[in-house]
């Protein structure tokens, strides 16, 4: 069975002011809860740890852990 794009997580690099698209996709997943966000309502991620987080909430609490 073929996946579109839309089927596939991306795989991004993440700088201190966007992302760059190193594997096309739609979404990628959270890395504290799984949950897959969309490309377009990406907004939070760690620059040092390389990942992405749904919310700012789960982002701070990923922070917090270095602490």
């Amino acid at each position: 069975m073929l996946m579109s794009s839309s089927d596939k997580s991306a795989t991004l690099i993440y700088g201190p002011n966007g992302f760059r698209v190193v594997r096309p996709g739609h979404f990628v997943n959270c890395a504290m809860s799984g949950v897959a966000i969309p490309l377009e309502e990406l907004r939070y991620w760690s620059v040092d740890r390389q990942e992405p987080y749904a919310s700012a909430e789960l982002s701070t609490r990923r922070a917090l852990e270095d602490l």
